[in-house]
């Protein structure tokens, strides 16, 4: 299950670790596309900088016809 789901429209996905597995990455797809949702962001604390540990996904079934 997702940590969070902000406005039906933005998934967040909370992680711990030292470095992104490919596994964390198609979980949140998984994630998104399941729910047919246009973005997930998957955001670890493990990481030196905030910035390293973020890293948005796209769910480009979704974006193709999305407007904001």
């Amino acid at each position: 299950m997702a940590d969070l789901l902000l406005e039906d429209r933005l998934l967040v996905e909370l992680k711990s670790v030292e470095r992104f597995s490919p596994v964390h990455v198609k979980q949140v797809l998984t994630y998104v596309r399941l729910m047919n949702l246009p973005l997930g962001l998957l955001m670890n604390f493990g990481t030196a900088t905030f910035r390293e540990g973020v890293r948005r996904v796209a769910n480009d079934r979704v974006l193709r016809g999305f407007v904001s």
